[in-house]
């Protein structure tokens, strides 16, 4: 793949062509006096925050965006690098915010978050839509009663999903996160797929686009790069972008999943530009923007009256600690939540869901009774089995001391099958009956090892 130029291309200076004609007024004009880190302090610019600009610089235009405002200067963070950045550079205002292509040309693309091709394809003659956009009405929208079955069993089983619902992946560094979305956009129900790669290694998106996402699954994709060496802004502005292209396909009436690796970054990035524009940091440095922006990213996804965007959010947690503060605001806004636990990994299942640690807070209202039923007991196991997990690894526990445990015993193996599979989908009905079969093991005091 080949990346754009960082300067204001031919695409984006037809947006900003646009934002100026919507405004309705002139461009407005004002000039560098400092740069202070990423921050750009410009006088005599009149805008509001989120308009889009054009900083002039010794190589080209830069596109940037006002943050916010110093005295009676503007502050505007650009969305590339600041080489040939000089005092009395001048910058325009379009008096609008970003806007972005949208729509079915964007199927099979791969672009970076101003809407600019990173693949090898022609270029996009889209629609555009501004990133900035209000969620649903609250009662406005459709409720969630339909299963979005992933084919990952571990879920399916355990953590039913539905058609609009918002679930967080957390997890640490190097756990499966990426290849467990990758799977779920690949065999997912959903019409379209919209991934947002924020702050990823530039090597691994050439492998998460060929071998995670697979050339099927990118066919009905589309996906927003902004690697780790972008721009903070790019970084930011990256989720918002991906999630103004899955409410376009959403207003066409199609089921959409929006997948986004990860938040964590898209947190860091706004910590960058907070501080950098003056914000005061609260708890770990991140700035009070950061906990108002991630609500209004959050709430644009769910259903409408129209369609449906189901939305899965991965959450690096710093050093497996689930109580850091992205993670712990972060459970707060959303309809549940999975961990992939370090230590299940290690022990060579994949996914490594931690199934006592993970719940979806709409899979009783998606379920049957039966299936909840079911769910519970193998639950119940896992639990017992984690309870008498290092006597039972010392050999302290002699069997035939707790029936109970004896049967669970018995059932680890047929479990573990359940929960771990490789890169192929499992039906849904195919999981139930899995899991029923699993179930019944905790009553019959029968399993498929006898000792």
């Amino acid at each position: 793949m080949t990346g754009p130029s960082q300067l204001l291309s031919p695409a984006l200076k037809a947006a900003v062509g646009r934002a100026l004609a919507s405004a309705g007024g002139p461009i407005r004009q004002g000039t560098v006096r400092a740069v202070s880190g990423l921050a750009v302090e410009v006088e005599g610019l009149a805008g509001a925050v989120g308009d889009v600009c054009a900083l002039r610089s010794t190589q080209g235009e830069l596109p940037a965006e006002i943050v916010g405002f110093r005295d009676a200067r503007s502050i505007v963070m650009p969305y590339g690098p600041l080489h040939g950045v000089r005092p009395g550079a001048g910058v325009e205002s379009r008096g609008a915010p970003l806007e972005v292509p949208v729509g079915s040309a964007l199927l099979g693309r791969i672009i970076d978050p101003l809407g600019r091709p990173l693949d090898d394809g022609p270029p996009i003659r889209a629609r555009h839509a501004t990133v900035t956009r209000s969620a649903p009405a609250a009662l406005g929208r459709r409720p969630i009663d339909r299963v979005f079955a992933t084919g990952v069993s571990a879920l399916d089983g355990f953590c039913t999903v539905g058609r609009g619902q918002r679930l967080g992946i957390f997890a640490g560094s190097g756990v499966g996160k990426s290849t467990l979305l990758g799977g779920i956009a690949r065999n997912g129900q959903a019409d379209v797929n919209v991934v947002a790669l924020i702050g990823e290694r530039g090597r691994e998106v050439a492998e998460f686009v060929d071998d995670v996402l697979g050339k099927d699954g990118l066919a009905r994709s589309v996906v927003v790069v902004a690697t780790a060496d972008a721009a903070p802004m790019l970084r930011f502005v990256g989720a918002f972008t991906a999630v103004s292209i899955a409410e376009a396909f959403r207003d066409e009436g199609r089921d959409v999943l929006f997948t986004c690796d990860s938040i964590t970054r898209f947190a860091a990035a706004a910590r960058e530009i907070g501080l950098a524009a003056g914000e005061p940091p609260t708890l770990r440095g991140y700035p009070p923007s950061l906990f108002a922006a991630l609500p209004r990213l959050v709430e644009r996804l769910g259903n409408s009256a129209a369609g449906s965007i189901t939305g899965l959010l991965t959450v690096l947690v710093e050093g497996d600690d689930l109580g850091e503060p992205v993670s712990d605001t972060l459970r707060g806004h959303l309809d549940g939540h999975v961990v992939l636990d370090r230590q299940i990994a290690a022990r060579g299942r994949f996914p490594a869901v931690d199934i006592l640690g993970s719940v979806s807070r709409l899979m009783p209202k998606l379920t049957t009774p039966e299936h909840q039923q079911a769910a519970r007991a193998v639950r119940r196991m896992l639990a017992v089995h984690e309870e008498a997990r290092d006597l039972v690894q010392v050999g302290a526990y002699k069997r035939g001391s707790d029936p109970e445990l004896d049967a669970v015993l018995r059932a680890m193996p047929a479990i573990e099958v359940l929960l771990g599979q490789g890169p192929e989908p499992r039906a849904f009905d195919e999981t139930l009956t899995a899991l029923r079969s699993v179930a019944e093991l905790s009553t019959s005091g029968r399993g498929p090892v006898d000792e």
